[in-house]
């Protein structure tokens, strides 16, 4: 029984292409050996000079922790309490803080402590200046977000001490700026809070003032008062004392003519020392919270001067460059191979 030849299937015709297309590409690598010796041969060296003409840099680094942003007087003021002042910080604690860890603030302080345009060698009396200042101490100083939910804070430097140095001291003034921020907004509450309590006190001291007036007039007890005195005025007209029921009357009609008073200073004192009692508390707990000091983080490891450079890495810029500088040869000798080719088809 005679078969039919097979023919190759795609798959085959495919993986023979990719086959000739990989041998060709070894060819014209292996062709081409020489070239790219060179291309290595000058690319390593000339990496490895420009790497040794790198500036050495030193990293030191502070992890920390965010705290939670709790009011102190609610703790001490407050039977439930919104937070505790022991905790670790969420994320958005976190990301708050890394807000004022890259603000101008921060940035000013630390370049005006460490004279940092001198230690960077930045003239500033040249146009844009700053702006190159403003980049370089970015490209120096960092803070990021780890994984773990803690902030690290990374600064380079030539020098390693001037990097633990900055490092430590940006733990500081973010800590200073946060608790700036939290007194300066308690101070505005704790101004509202002491004007309403003072006006809260001088409305019952009125009250007091006006309820003694009216003691003075012999309105002590208004419901009492008039029931006792309804009942003698009921008892002389029964005993016909008309003189004394004259009189009962009399002091019935001048307590019935200032009962609204009465009433109204009672009804408005009852609440009003409840509410004196809340405001007093609230200003309390402004007053505490205007002056306390607590510590946005909570540092993990401080920064400590390097014993080893952290930049440049010079095997890996070297690495880099020499592959990089093949791969474009091999790009570039592809170019002119396949103009060649053109031309010669076209001759």
């Amino acid at each position: 029984m005679c078969t039919k030849p097979t023919d190759m299937t795609p798959s085959n015709e495919n993986r023979d292409s990719s086959h000739l297309d990989s041998s060709h590409l070894l060819l014209f690598v292996y062709n081409r050996l020489r070239i790219f010796v060179i291309v290595g041969v000058l690319a390593t060296v000339v990496s490895a000079v420009v790497s040794l003409m790198m500036e050495e840099k030193f990293e030191s680094s502070v992890v920390m922790f965010a705290t939670t942003q709790s009011s102190i007087g609610e703790q001490f003021f407050e039977e439930s309490k919104q937070g505790d002042l022991l905790a670790y910080g969420e994320t958005e604690d976190a990301e708050r803080l890394l807000q004022l860890l890259n603000s101008n603030y921060v940035r000013t302080q630390i370049i005006e402590t460490y004279d940092l345009s001198e230690h960077y060698e930045i003239d500033l009396s040249e146009a844009g200046s700053r702006t190159l200042l403003q980049k370089e101490y970015d490209s120096n100083v960092g803070a990021d977000l780890t994984r773990f939910g803690s902030i690290r804070i990374h600064v380079l430097d030539k020098d390693p001490s001037v990097a633990r140095d900055i490092a430590n001291d940006l733990v500081f003034l973010v800590d200073s700026l946060a608790n700036g921020l939290r007194n300066e907004r308690a101070l505005n509450a704790l101004k509202l809070a002491k004007k309403s309590y003072n006006k809260a006190v001088q409305e019952i001291q009125d009250a007091e003032n006006s309820l003694g007036e009216l003691h003075e007039k012999g309105i002590y007890d208004f419901e009492a008062q008039v029931k006792g005195l309804t009942a003698e005025y009921g008892r002389a007209i029964t005993t016909n004392n008309l003189k004394g029921a004259q009189i009962l009357k009399e002091n019935l009609e001048q307590i019935s003519k200032l009962a609204n008073d009465y009433n109204k200073l009672v009804n408005f004192l009852e609440p009003a020392y409840l509410q004196l009692a809340t405001l007093k508390k609230r200003f309390d707990l402004m007053s505490v919270d205007a002056s306390a000091q607590l510590p946005s983080n909570l540092v993990v490891d401080y920064a400590v001067a390097a014993d080893k450079k952290s930049y440049p890495v010079r095997w890996l810029i070297v690495v880099i460059s020499v592959m990089s500088s093949l791969a474009m040869a091999l790009i570039l000798l592809l170019i002119f191979d396949s103009i060649k080719a053109v031309e010669s088809t076209e001759k």
